[in-house]
């Protein structure tokens, strides 16, 4: 068994962040001493070590509870969509790495800006989280992926980049105005044509994922403009309330 203090070294993470993780659910201690002293074992380090690197990803605390307390979570599963997506964010730093250091030796006025691009990052996750949603969406997605080519599926990443752009041209009306509701319908309808039946209580949860910072909401803010993915959360929250709306 390891102390708070132990675990803290070992982690490298503050003891105020494990107490955190222990009253969120997403880190129990394996015991707690007549004391109050908070005791762990090997197999909560390894939960740990999932969750920090989930967090190296950039999942919120919230996700990674979701997938870690899931009866479909497959540990080794997990590796291998950590492997990929840290593979992923590797190969798009060697990207911008490179990028840099051609603008600082020779200067460029290339309007080239596929270094930003994380599509193929922020795709992946989310179908990584979605795969511990303990709904079909999941298997949805996959059916409807099948023999999409990878050119296909970067052309309906761009399309959901332009009505996120098309969000942000409305930045300066309300949320609940008729026009911005209206968009927020036809990014309901795209994502359910093209990737996963999107229920009321799913486009609720992509909102908050628009919002939660990261490459998605800097990919948002980057096609409609800063704060874009805040507004589109916004306008998702309004669209929601709504009882009347179907779904």
């Amino acid at each position: 068994m390891w102390t708070v203090q132990q675990v803290s070294r070992l982690a490298g993470v503050s003891v105020r962040t494990l107490h955190h993780y222990h009253a969120v659910g997403l880190l129990p201690p394996t015991a707690v001493t007549g004391a109050g002293y908070r005791l762990y074992d090997g197999r909560a380090l390894e939960r740990l070590r999932t969750i920090l690197l989930f967090r190296e990803l950039e999942f919120s605390l919230k996700e990674i509870k979701t997938i870690l307390d899931s009866p479909d979570f497959d540990q080794d599963k997990a590796l291998d969509q950590q492997i990929t997506l840290l593979t992923l964010k590797k190969e798009r730093l060697e990207g911008l790495i490179l990028l840099a250091k051609k603008l600082r030796e020779k200067g460029s006025e290339s309007m080239d800006f596929s270094a930003f691009d994380a599509s193929r990052l922020d795709q992946y996750a989310a179908q990584a989280k979605a795969a511990y949603g303990g709904t079909g969406e999941y298997r949805e997605f996959e059916e409807k992926s099948k023999g999409r080519t990878p050119e296909e599926s970067r052309q309906l990443q761009a399309r959901l980049m332009e009505l996120f752009a098309q969000f942000g041209k409305m930045r300066a009306l309300p949320p609940e105005s008729p026009e911005v509701q209206a968009q927020v319908q036809a990014l309901r309808d795209f994502i359910s044509r093209h990737y996963y039946t999107c229920s009321r209580q799913v486009l609720s949860g992509l909102g908050t994922m628009y919002a939660g910072g990261g490459e998605m909401t800097a990919n948002i803010d980057q096609a409609g403009g800063s704060g874009a993915g805040a507004f589109v959360c916004q306008a998702i929250q309004v669209y929601c309330a709504q009882e009347d709306q179907p779904g």
